[in-house]
């Protein structure tokens, strides 16, 4: 009698160092920042080698259920849904029977919950060979369970490690990318007695699809331009900049009527998005001398000219750019401006800014807005332009980015 009573003391005692010794070694790795791949073998070790499970399958969730582990199992399980045959399951149970003829091959279900959510399911087979009688192995199943546990979670948080390292480098990214994209946009606009020139621009994140530009060419002409790419991010970003940077480049070394110039523009375009994105353009050459604007729309929102009271919209010109390999026509405007005329520039952020009703702002409340003040500089312009968007939009997000771009010509 003794003897067995200090026998199963001594199994008991073994039970607890080798359950002792297992968690050890696997906090130890946990802590010397193991791989997931390190762990899940001191986790197969352990279940195999130690304990004597032969056949196991380690059900695990990320985005979706996925198999992090199996042992003894030859082939792909495609037949057990996760969700329809083991969410169910709430606590280690016995299996018994089941309509799945996968899930009837094992004998235990150990599911691993974390804060409410289901994380893994751990389904272990050869654990009990007489079904009146359980084997010495179910006696470890609870342990088996807070080790899955632990293995489980330790691998979620090295996943959402992870994923932090990529959302930062990612942020890094985009904040280089909000930099290089305030370099795109002229840092000083003219304001004298022959012109008056603003612009204001909120991009709806970090970086913005949008992108304005003023270039003098001597001191009687001028190039004023606005576009809008066609999807948001860092790739639409640089295919702005790159956009930016050859219109510039083309415009240093001669100038180009405007049929040539929009149509090695689509080139470009084509070139660099290969017809994933789009540009919406709009551009326009003024003398000052002779007072002619010649520009090309080129699928964009439509600007407008108004000296206060008349207003006429520039939509002359071709489809945006990028859309087909040959611009299928070119149409180009031009206008006579007299002394005093204004020209407002816009992206659709602005006239398509929704209130809580789903209206947009729309283009005749703007041209409305600019016929009420229209005294005020352009930057004062510009400035209420914008506050009476915050107005529209209420607590509302931006939807798309924002930019207006105004000059007056004296």
């Amino acid at each position: 009698m003794i003897d067995r009573l200090i026998k199963s003391l001594e199994d008991q005692l073994n039970v607890k160092d080798f359950r002792l010794n297992s968690l050890l070694e696997v906090t130890s790795a946990i802590n010397s920042n193991a791989s997931v791949e390190q762990l899940i073998r001191i986790y197969s070790f352990v279940l195999s080698e130690q304990l004597g499970f032969r056949r196991f399958i380690l059900f695990n969730q990320e985005e979706e259920w996925d198999i992090l582990l199996k042992v003894g199992l030859k082939g792909r399980l495609k037949d057990i849904d996760v969700e329809k045959d083991l969410e169910r399951f709430k606590e280690i149970t016995v299996i018994e029977s089941s309509h799945s003829k996968v899930l009837s091959e094992f004998d235990v279900v150990v599911p691993v919950h974390h804060k409410g959510k289901p994380l893994a399911y751990l389904l272990l087979s050869d654990v009990i060979r007489d079904k009146h009688k359980i084997s010495d192995s179910l006696n470890h199943i609870n342990f088996v369970q807070t080790l899955t546990n632990i293995i489980v979670v330790a691998a979620e948080n090295q996943r959402l490690a992870k994923l932090n390292l990529v959302q930062e480098r990612i942020k890094k990214e985009l904040e280089v990318a909000s930099e290089m994209q305030k370099l795109l946009f002229p840092s000083d606009l003219p304001s004298n007695r022959r012109m008056d020139i603003s612009a204001k621009y909120k991009p709806r994140h970090e970086v913005g699809g949008d992108y304005y530009d003023f270039i003098p060419l001597g001191d009687e002409e001028y190039i004023i331009c606005i576009a809008d790419v066609s999807g948001k991010g860092i790739s639409a970003a640089m295919l702005m900049a790159n956009f930016q940077a050859t219109i510039r480049t083309l415009y240093n070394y001669q100038r180009f009527d405007m049929e040539f110039l929009l149509e090695e523009l689509n080139k470009k375009v084509m070139r660099s998005a290969k017809g994933e994105k789009f540009i919406t353009f709009f551009i326009a050459h003024y003398n000052a001398n002779s007072r002619e604007l010649t520009y090309v729309n080129a699928g964009h929102n439509h600007p407008f000219i108004t000296n206060g009271r008349k207003v006429e919209m520039l939509s002359s010109g071709c489809i945006g750019l990028g859309m087909m390999d040959e611009l299928p026509f070119i149409e180009v405007g031009k206008k006579q401006l007299k002394p005093n005329t204004t020209i407002v520039l816009y992206t659709d952020g602005v006239v398509e800014l929704e209130n809580q009703k789903e209206e947009f702002f729309g283009a005749e409340r703007l041209v409305k807005l600019v016929h009420n003040y229209y005294p005020l500089k352009m930057e004062d312009m510009n400035n209420l332009i914008f506050s009476k968007l915050d107005e529209w939009r209420g607590e509302l997000n931006l939807v798309d980015d924002t930019a207006i771009f105004s000059c007056r010509f004296f």
